[in-house]
């Protein structure tokens, strides 16, 4: 006979949605890395049930080698969550929140073959610039043994939400009378039908019982708990650095430079997660930047490469980060080789912001010296903020054939990583109010030609006297490459802080908000508008 019932389960789950979270191995690509090159475990995207499986298989692919882990997810299952924590302290895996930018083949291309399976790890650099460990992925994070979250990367808490997934059941039980009683012999479903579902936004007391242990078991106050069930789950609460070292969630207020950093592997000993590639071809040699000049002549003004640099070109760009909007920071990208009319194209695109005080993010090989010293003195005119960066376009890239500014905007997120500025780029970021070099974006110096013209104009900067006589001393052909140190102590830099302090997502919410900091109406916000007679 069929009788009818229905069933309830019921699931922990963030509501989240992207793609699902992979996990690959990457080793360092910034310049001057090899062949001793850190490596580590970029996982990014949405947790699922069956992301610890996936975990684990990777994991079996290493031979016990501890790599760090570069996590940027929005959350997902929190069971899956709980299981990837206790994977990652099995392991002793240390986990910080970035995101990995591929260098050439990467894991999102359709025609990128699996690297890890020939044993060959992807490559690429790792920021935390946009990075976020959301909902359930810090319950994951929980899981590692040094555990790092830098300035620019964002992890934040809600509530649970569990979802209750009712199923209504058919089934035929079999049965006989036996001295005049029912005897069941068994029983079979024999359909399933979907009867709904609905959520509950507070969590039940079994569930907190059980996110309670599993802090404690990774050493985590339970401060973080209490911020989880104080914010409704249609909310994130971003925890601050100082609360999370408090709480014990991250280990130091360190940033994942400490974990992936191409410098690490110089250390002694070298960290576990470095691996040494050799190779045949023999070590770049870099200057060493001394304060005395040398007596050397004076190299030619640098030219523009040829080849892959092409002319400085300048765009305008909002932050494309989620976190930021509808109030986004603005900067003018500025790219490429500095030529004799790269000052009237600033000059014409600052003119075209309307007077607006926007920073320039500059990634240049250098070029032009007369161009640099006048593109200069227009940045210092117009009280412009410089950092060395690049600019990740989002949209489209300013160069290519057919790309159009919706609004004369683009959208991108700028990256230290990669970023450079050499020769005559120098000179030209000496004309900033505030001029940022992040740890690893790379500036190089070297011998110019107009000595006197570039002593001046410094001094009219402002700039330390020992900037000048550490340029002349390098011969063109082999350029100095100035550290962190240096360029403070030259007064090239004003500041340790990267290209984040001028562009990062967050800056906008700061009590004294930036000038380039711009709230753009709503594309329905003409519609909404109250009628005009």
């Amino acid at each position: 006979m069929g009788l009818a019932s229905s069933a309830a389960m019921a699931k922990e789950e963030a509501l989240d949605d992207g793609p699902t979270m992979r996990f690959v191995v990457v080793r360092s690509s910034a310049p001057g890395c090899e062949p001793n090159c850190p490596e580590w475990i970029s996982a990014e995207g949405t947790i699922d049930a069956g992301t610890p499986t996936l975990l684990k298989r990777l994991l079996k692919t290493l031979g016990g080698r501890p790599l760090p882990i570069v996590v940027n997810s929005p959350g997902g299952n929190v069971d899956a969550a709980l299981q990837l924590g206790r994977i990652v302290r099995k392991n002793k895996l240390d986990i910080a929140v970035g995101i990995t930018e591929f260098s050439g083949c990467s894991p999102a291309m359709k025609n990128c073959r699996d690297n890890d399976r020939k044993g060959q790890p992807y490559s690429g650099v790792a920021f935390d610039s946009g990075a976020m460990c959301n909902s359930a992925c810090p319950l994951m994070f929980a899981g590692g043994i040094r555990r790092v979250v830098g300035e620019w990367a964002y992890l934040g808490v809600h509530q649970i939400t569990t979802t209750y997934r009712r199923e209504k059941l058919l089934y035929r039980t079999t049965y006989r009378i036996e001295n005049g009683k029912k005897k069941i012999i068994g029983t079979k479903i024999v359909s399933r039908k979907n009867a709904g579902s609905y959520k509950t936004y507070e969590m039940s007391k079994p569930v907190e019982k059980r996110l309670s242990a599993y802090l404690k078991e990774m050493g985590v106050e339970q401060g973080v708990l209490d911020v989880m069930k104080a914010t409704p789950a249609s909310d994130i609460r971003q925890i601050e650095a100082e609360d999370m070292l408090r709480m014990k969630l991250v280990t130091s207020l360190d940033s994942l430079d400490l974990l992936t950093d191409r410098t690490i592997c110089q250390s002694r000993p070298a960290p576990a997660n470095c691996r040494e590639i050799p190779t045949n071809g023999k070590p770049a040699v870099v200057a060493t930047v001394e304060a005395a000049p040398v007596s050397a002549q004076p190299a030619a003004a640098a030219a523009p490469p040829q080849g892959q640099d092409e002319e400085m070109r300048f765009a305008l760009v909002r932050g494309s980060n989620p976190l930021c909007n509808p109030d986004c920071p603005e900067w003018i990208s500025a790219e490429g080789a500095i030529t004799a009319a790269t000052p009237g194209k600033l000059r014409q695109l600052l003119d075209e912001a309307g007077g607006r005080r926007l920073p320039l993010v500059v990634s240049s090989p250098g070029g032009d010296v007369q161009g640099a010293l006048a593109a200069g003195r227009l940045i210092r005119e117009r009280k412009l903020d410089v950092a060395v960066a690049r600019t990740d376009f989002l949209d489209c890239d300013p160069g290519a054939v057919g790309c159009s500014a919706k609004d004369g905007l683009h959208t991108g997120l700028t990256v230290d990583a990669g970023g450079k500025c050499g020769s005559a780029c120098a000179v030209m970021i000496a004309g900033g109010v505030r001029r940022l070099v992040g740890p690893t974006a790379r500036l190089s110096l070297h011998a110019l030609e107009m000595g006197d013209k570039i002593k001046a104009y410094l001094d009219e900067m402002a700039i330390g006297p020992g900037l000048f006589p550490a340029m002349q001393s390098v011969l063109d052909a082999s350029h100095g490459e100035l550290s962190v140190s240096q360029m403070q102590t030259f007064g090239l830099t004003t500041g340790p802080q990267s290209v984040d302090a001028l562009t990062g997502a967050t800056i906008c919410r700061s009590a004294a908000r930036p000038d380039n900091c711009r709230v753009l109406p709503a594309a329905d916000a003409e519609a909404k508008a109250s009628a005009k007679l």
